[in-house]
């Protein structure tokens, strides 16, 4: 391995000259993601069947009351490498990077696991693996062939309007790994992170940056932001935009 070292003033001029491409793809990102809360829905009009720990559970039933729902089909059953004992290990290393979930329920969103196993041997993987956290159901009939998941990994997502669901987005191979923080999976659902400074049609809900943040054992369902965090978040904000318009690094 070459090593290259230098200034402590040549390094910062280096990564000065990387953040403003970085900054570029942050800005893309955005506009993408902006762009994808315009893209068209299409109605999900068959009924499908899955088996959860409670037992039978319809489409509707994955969403646990929410409006979002993102479907993360997991390799996990009679065929795939590792059973009974492991699911596939790139569908493995997914489930290893989700954060916790009570930040995506903060925002109306729901994320389950999907996989052809039956019930008692996806608790037992949760269990080896500490995947408790996460909702993963045993798909029953075509819902994976019929959303493009059949033969290989993919994640969708769904919005349920009322008794009316449909099928927003899908993302499948490379897009998958970037999946697990709560941002990248707020920016593949139609309502995106619901922030004021965002990009998004008329009439979507949008609170102020930063200020539905907690922790993940203290969010309560329609509670005001807390006075105390609106203080510091409003300061540690201001100090940044003054910083930059300072000029300095």
């Amino acid at each position: 391995m070459q090593i290259h070292a230098v200034s402590a003033q040549e390094w910062e001029a280096a990564r000065q000259k990387l953040l403003l491409k970085e900054k570029e793809l942050t800005h893309a990102r955005d506009a993408l993601a902006a762009e994808r809360r315009r893209m068209p829905w299409v109605a999900v009009e068959k009924k499908y069947e899955f088996e959860g720990p409670k037992g039978k559970a319809s489409l509707s039933d994955l969403f646990e009351g929410r409006r979002q729902l993102i479907v993360y089909r997991a390799f996990y059953e009679p065929g795939v490498f590792g059973w009974p004992e492991h699911a596939c290990r790139g569908c493995s290393m997914v489930a290893d990077q989700v954060a916790h979930l009570a930040h995506l329920n903060a925002r109306d969103t729901t994320l389950v696991f999907a996989s052809r196993a039956p019930q008692a041997d996806i608790a037992r993987l949760k269990a080896r693996m500490g995947w408790e956290m996460i909702p993963w159901y045993t798909i029953t009939d075509s819902f994976d062939a019929d959303f493009d998941v059949g033969e290989w990994h993919g994640t969708n997502v769904f919005f349920r309007d009322g008794d009316k669901i449909y099928r927003t987005y899908f993302i499948n191979n490379r897009g998958d790994e970037q999946m697990g923080s709560t941002w990248n999976y707020l920016d593949i659902t139609p309502l995106g992170r619901q922030e004021e400074w965002e990009d998004s049609p008329e009439g979507y809900p949008q609170t102020p940056t930063y200020k539905w943040w907690n922790w993940h054992d203290s969010y309560v369902p329609g509670a005001a932001p807390d006075k105390r965090w609106v203080e510091v978040s409003d300061a540690g904000e201001a100090a940044f935009r003054n910083k930059q318009a300072s000029g300095k690094p």
